[in-house]
């Protein structure tokens, strides 16, 4: 059962819409930047848990990121404010969250921290340095098998070091031309999906899925999408890079009225990877026998 029940298949990049393993960046309007939920209550808590248990796992920031912080959690705060008064209430100070039962003062702790209170989104501060842009702050509870341990302090360049086609392509090359050039104006996001074997939203080692997905073994999985979107910050001139996690059940596409493009769309992309990417989704020995359990549900595809 998906503990973080998210409307199921709001976003499916998997459709033919968008394609892995490339940049896919499109315009996005300023009222669609946070995607608060249903599941907000439950997202908040578990970055709460994650807080407690153990801070430095899942927040780091170095030191003259402040002011950045500061402006990151102004630009959510007024966001919310403006298109999401049904979920959050802005008081003296204070912004109230009814669904996580809590409360959330502004001008306690970090100014990043604060503001990954306020939303479901992981937060991400990049900024501009001789190697490129750099990871100096990070609010990062949901990563999709990666840490802050491993990636904190380090170039685009090496936090992609194991992403196919990145470093030495074209795709690693578009990414940097494209943070230099991002205006405060703009606001722009893409997709990126996998497949995991729970509904976990804390995911912070590499997975391998288990080649047994016959029968009920579809039923087991999920699909993963992480919603990106990108910006600069207009005073201090940082990138803020925000990743909002949904989990789909993959059991559930067969109830789903598109149920089969859809899945005619995610069998394509899983015969289309090629084995560096296969490797990297963690689908080497599971693709084929989930290229064919998609197929009875794409059948009906003309």
């Amino acid at each position: 059962m998906n503990p973080y029940p998210n409307p199921p298949f709001r976003h499916s990049p998997y459709d033919g819409s968008s394609q892995p393993f490339t940049v896919g960046l499109k315009p996005i309007e300023e009222s669609a930047f946070l995607e608060p939920d249903t599941s907000l209550g439950a997202y908040l808590s578990e970055k709460e848990r994650l807080f407690s248990a153990d801070l430095e796992t899942v927040f780091r920031a170095e030191a003259g990121t402040e002011a950045a912080q500061a402006e990151v959690l102004a630009l959510v705060a007024g966001n919310l404010a403006r298109f999401h008064g049904g979920t959050h209430r802005r008081g003296t100070g204070t912004i109230e969250i009814p669904a996580a039962g809590r409360i959330v003062r502004l001008s306690e702790g970090p100014g990043l921290l604060t503001a990954s209170r306020l939303v479901q989104e992981d937060l991400i501060i990049m900024r501009p340095g001789p190697e490129g842009y750099r990871l100096v702050a990070a609010s990062l509870c949901f990563p999709s098998s990666w840490s802050l341990d491993e990636k904190f302090g380090q170039s685009m360049h090496g936090i992609h070091e194991n992403v196919p086609g990145f470093n030495g392509a074209r795709m690693g090359q578009t990414v940097a031309r494209l943070f230099d050039n991002l205006k405060p104006e703009q606001l722009v996001g893409r997709f990126n999906w996998s497949v995991y074997p729970d509904g976990n939203l804390h995911h912070p080692r590499p997975k391998q899925i288990r080649p047994e997905i016959s029968g009920s073994g579809l039923a087991r999985l999920f699909l993963r999408v992480e919603r990106q979107t990108l910006r600069r910050l207009p005073e201090s001139g940082d990138i803020l890079f925000t990743i909002k996690v949904h989990h789909d059940p993959l059991a559930a596409l067969e109830a789903h009225e598109d149920r089969a493009k859809l899945a005619a769309g995610l069998r394509q992309q899983l015969v289309d990877l090629d084995a560096d990417q296969l490797a990297y989704k963690g689908l080497v020995s599971t693709r084929d026998a989930l290229v064919k359990a998609l197929e009875g549900l794409s059948v009906a595809v003309q």
